[in-house]
Formats: structure tokens, sequence, C-alpha cells
């Protein structure tokens, strides 16, 4: 049962809380202008000067931190890749049959040998398609003179491969990935000594700028309780004829995050701080949280975090994932879900949130899903605006038990250390 303390002014900014606004926040996160918002490109620049003058708008003490992002890979052409034998030739076509793998070498030259199966055949002048069941590291044994490397990848239910740009460290070959059906077809070619691919990898890693956006809204009293509303603004970017606009990932999170802090801005009670912090690099190793958090600690400020990563479409019941001492802040969020009817399950939230539950921060990760993940599918027309209404009042009701509520409450939920 809810708290029946401040119970009439929560029904009040739950009231509050608009779909259409979130909707149209999507909408403008996810355009062309924003060119998929990856870090340190011209779309997260614009993306960043949007969202900085709709937090000033709220009120909010605005300010945006620096820091460096090392390595960050970038397709910078469309790849050709043609692959055929005795029954003739095909192209394949990029981000559904064929894309680059983040561990290949940058080779923008077409290189055409013939097919061969790694570990089994003479790597030389050969293209080597990896079995499913052996993974690239172990393929990368006896690959001397090898003209490259191709791995199996699975596509989503639009026929699109996913887009990573955290991962390994380039290694001496270039690697193509290719979906199931091309896979198979070619493993069967290669294994009967019919085929040949000629293939480019067109891959260079750029040092760039990340800038986490911090805003302030409420300056904590001394004692009380402070919240930090938390959710990434960067997406994977989009590649050379190919738009990726990040909708459910994660410009709803964002949405939601904007929408809690301008329901809670004005009716938090006297001293309790609310701060909002829209960051940079999560889809790169999750460094801007990183950076943030370490200043946190360094500070000895202590914020409950409530982390916001894909609120696109809910299915069956809302993930959350805690970390840190987030006892009091499970407790809370269980208790807000109930009343909100949103339904939560533990469940992984490999987000910013891990971040700060390291930095030895309470902070919970809310996941609703997200279609299209990493490909040009997650479009804003996939995105359920009841979804949207769904976590942000989870969102406001959490941050408005925290602040009447300070009790520690038994949880349903778990907490993860």
């Amino acid at each position: 049962m809810l708290l029946m303390t401040g119970a009439n002014d929560l029904a009040t900014r739950l009231r509050r809380v608009s779909a259409d606004r979130m909707t149209a926040t999507v909408a403008v996160l996810a355009s062309d202008p924003m060119t998929g918002r990856r870090v340190g490109s011209t779309g997260g620049a614009a993306a960043r000067a949007w969202l900085v003058d709709r937090l000033a708008a709220l009120g909010a003490t605005v300010r945006t931190e620096h820091f460096p992002v090392r390595a960050v890979p970038q397709v910078y052409a469309a790849p050709t890749v043609a692959w055929g034998g005795r029954s003739g030739s095909a192209p394949l076509a990029f981000g559904r049959q064929v894309a680059i793998h983040p561990a290949s070498a940058d080779r923008p030259d077409l290189r055409r040998g013939a097919l061969g199966v790694a570990g089994r055949d003479d790597p030389a002048g050969r293209w080597l398609v990896v079995p499913a069941e052996l993974n690239l590291f172990d393929a990368y044994r006896d690959t001397q003179g090898a003209a490259g490397l191709l791995l199996r990848r699975p596509v989503d239910a639009d026929g699109w491969q996913f887009t990573m740009l955290a991962g390994p460290d380039p290694g001496p070959l270039p690697v193509l990935t290719l979906d199931p059906d091309t896979h198979s077809a070619v493993l069967a070619a290669a294994t009967a000594r019919d085929g040949w691919l000629s293939g480019a990898t067109p891959l260079r890693r750029d040092d760039v700028t990340g800038v986490n956006i911090h805003a302030r809204l409420r300056q904590p009293a001394s004692g009380a309780g402070d919240l930090l509303l938390t959710a990434h603004y960067d997406g994977v970017g989009d590649h050379p004829g190919l738009r990726l606009p990040g909708a459910s990932d994660n410009a709803t999170g964002v949405a939601v995050v904007l929408e809690a802090a301008r329901v809670l801005a004005a009716g938090l009670p006297a001293g309790v701080g609310l701060s909002v912090a829209l960051l940079d690099r999560e889809e790169v190793g999750a460094l801007g949280s990183a950076h943030h958090a370490t200043r946190l600690r360094a500070e000895g400020a202590a914020p409950l975090v409530v982390n916001v990563d894909g609120a696109g479409r809910l299915d069956g019941a809302a993930a959350v994932e805690a970390g840190g001492p987030a006892h009091r802040l499970l407790a809370l969020l269980d208790q807000a879900g109930r009343h909100t009817g949103v339904p939560l399950t533990a469940g992984p939230v490999a987000s910013d949130n891990r971040r700060y539950g390291r930095a030895g921060l309470a902070a919970v990760g809310i996941g609703a899903g997200m279609g299209g993940y990493h490909s040009p599918a997650d479009t804003p027309d996939k995105v359920d605006p009841g979804t949207l209404a769904l976590i942000a009042r989870l969102v406001v009701a959490t941050v408005h038990l925290a602040a009447a509520a300070p009790a520690t409450l038994s949880s349903s939920i778990g907490d993860k250390r």
C-alpha cells in the first residue's frame, strides 16, 4: 500500500506525466540531423545542444563536462562485398547480409580470394569462413597470409545485423560478419572447395571527446536526500547509406528522465535534492557514467541513482538491476511499481547504472524494452507511448517516495551487488 504521506501530491504529479511530450522528444533525438548520436559526432553535438536547452527551460543549472574517448570504431565507407562460385556471383547488402566486425583491421582496398574453412584449410590468400562453433580468437590461430575472416552474426526480426562500438582491439585481418543464411551458403561453398569472395573493411578508429550533461534542479540541504536521474543520450551512429535512429536505445530513456524531472522539479519537499545526468559514450564501454561516478565519489556525494535505458515497449515486466547499497532504493522502487501498476522483475540492465553501483553508490537500472537494437529498425514508430508513460510514472513515484519515506522498507525484487 502507498504511504499516505503526500499521497494526494503524488496523484497530482502522476497525472502531469505526458506521453505526447515524451514521444515528441524521441522523434527529435531520432531525427536525421542527430545522425544516430555517436560520441564525438556532429549529430551527438546537435543532440547535446538541444538537450541543454530543454534542461535550462526547466530552470536547471546546466553544465557540460568533457572527457577523452579513444579509438571509437567508425565505418567510413559502405563496404563493397560480393561472393560467387561455379553457379554465379552476387553482391551482399551492407547491414543485412554483411557488416564489418569491430575487431576488423582497416582495409579499404578490395581483397579477392578463394574461400576456405578456418582451422581446416591452408589460409594463404583465402577468405576463411569461421564455423559457428569456433570463436574469433580461436580462429586467429592459423591465419598466416589469409585474406580475411568471415563470421556468423544473427539478424533481428527486420533482417538487420546489429552494430557494436565496444569490443576487442583490432586484429591483424579484415573481419566481415555474415547473416546466418549467407554464412551457411558460404560455408557450404568453402567446404566444397567452390567459391570466392571479394571484400573490403573501411573501418577507422577515431579519438574523440565525450561530453556529459549535468543539470541541478534542486540543491540538497545538509542531511537531506539527493536524487540523481540518469540516461545515456549517445547512440551507435549512422553508417554510410544507413540510418540508425536510436529511438528506443536510448532516446526513450532520455525522454523519460526529462519528463520526470519536469514533473518533480517544483514539487519535492524543501531540502530534497534533484539532479539529472545525460551521459555520453555508454555505447563504447559506459565511460561517461564511469567518469561521473568517480567524480561524485571524490566529492563525497552519495545520491540515489535511477538510470533508464530502453523504455520502448513493455513486454510483461520492466527489468530492474541494482548495485551498491541499494536496499532502500529497491524497496521504494518496488512500492512505486505496485502503486503505478508497473510489474517489475530482477533482470540484467547492462548500462550506466553498473558504473554508479561499482563506485559504491546506491543505483538501480530500469529497462522496459527496445526494438531494432542497434540497427536501422530502431525507429520512433516502434516506441509505445503507453510504455513511456508507465516508466515515467514509475520514476516519479520512486523519487516522491524517496523524498517522503526515509525509513528502510522490505522489497520483493532483491538486491544485486
